[in-house]
Parts: C-alpha cells; sequence; structure tokens
C-alpha cells in the first residue's frame, strides 16, 4: 500500500521518514505544542524516532495515517496532520495536527487539515470512504477551535475527564464534521 501524497500551493503532506527525527523531536520537544497534547515534552531524539515508527505501523496496520507537513519553499517539516484512528466499518476517523509556533498564523494547519478532511471525504485514502470526522480539543485551544468552526466542524459538547495524560484528568471538547457538511 503506498502512502499518499497530498499537495496544494504552499504545502508538501509526506509520510514521516527515519531522517526526520530531529524536526519531530524539535516540534514535540517545545512545551508550547504540547500544551494541549497528550503526551509530555520529548526530551530525547529516540523518543521522535519511536513516534516515526509508531505512525508507520499504524498506517501498516490501516488503523489511522499521519502525515509530515512540510513547507513547499524551504522543504523543512513544520508539523503533523493525519487520522489518529479510522473505521472503514463505521466509515469514522479521528483527526488530529500540530505545527512549530514559528509557522503559527500563516494558515498552514487550516491548509493542511482541509486537504485531508477531502482526501478522506473523497474516498482518496487506504480507509476507503469516511462519512464522519471527529476532534477533540481541550477546552482553553482556542485556535484549534477556530481552526475547526472555519472548516464546519460542529461542537457536539464536553466529555467530562474524558481524558487522562501527564497525571491529571481532562475535560475535551467533541467536535464532528459529517460528509455533506464539508465545503471544498
Amino acid at each position: 500500500m503506498e502512502f499518499p501524497v497530498i499537495e496544494s500551493s504552499r504545502l508538501f503532506l509526506t509520510d514521516l521518514k527515519p531522517n526526520d527525527d530531529v524536526s519531530v523531536f524539535r516540534l514535540f520537544s517545545d512545551d508550547s505544542v504540547i500544551e494541549y497534547y497528550d503526551l509530555a515534552a520529548f526530551t530525547r531524539v529516540e523518543q521522535a524516532q519511536e513516534l516515526i515508527q509508531f505512525f508507520q505501523s499504524r498506517f501498516e496496520a490501516k488503523s489511522g495515517i499521519r502525515w509530515a507537513i512540510r513547507s513547499k519553499d524551504s522543504g523543512d517539516l513544520i508539523g503533523t496532520c493525519g487520522f489518529n484512528s479510522w473505521s472503514a466499518k463505521m466509515q469514522n476517523a479521528v483527526i488530529g495536527y500540530d505545527l512549530i509556533p514559528s509557522s503559527w498564523g500563516n494558515g498552514y494547519a487550516m491548509e493542511a487539515v482541509r486537504m485531508i478532511v477531502l482526501a478522506a471525504f473523497e474516498g482518496q485514502l487506504p480507509c476507503s470512504h469516511i462519512h464522519r470526522i471527529q476532534a477533540d480539543t481541550v477546552p482553553g485551544n482556542d485556535a484549534s477551535e477556530a481552526l475547526l468552526g472555519k472548516l464546519g466542524f460542529k461542537e457536539e459538547g464536553l466529555r467530562r475527564d474524558a481524558g487522562y495524560w501527564k497525571g491529571q484528568f481532562h475535560n475535551l471538547k467533541c467536535f464532528s464534521l459529517l460528509r455533506p457538511e464539508f465545503k471544498a
């Protein structure tokens, strides 16, 4: 199964390569990037290598997909995005994304997420057609909620203490987008 590469005017979305380990480490060792994330800041490059392998194994198992977001101008990895899980049977997926702070505010996350949502709804991914995409945010992650709102995601409600990481429970706001609602 070939990894789907997606391209826009400013971005390439590709698979994560073993030599992306330093860039992935930089991304996930930044406290501002992982503030709302369900993992602690990386302290060793080996953690990035393990994460890249995990993303690859999930793709090979057809249970999820994660792209590297690369700037067309520089070729640099500026973030990641993808579907943390998907179910061909249920035709649904759970989305996630992150970006290095120096790239915040430029519309890159919106551009990348729009492309993968479109690919999922048009059946261009190994999971076949997706009908529903879910996103969970931690209350206070206003930038992520704004991005989801601009793409047409609807807030479904608050799931109290639905997540546990960094030694504490977290409320999660649930958002969803259905294929008939999406406007490319």
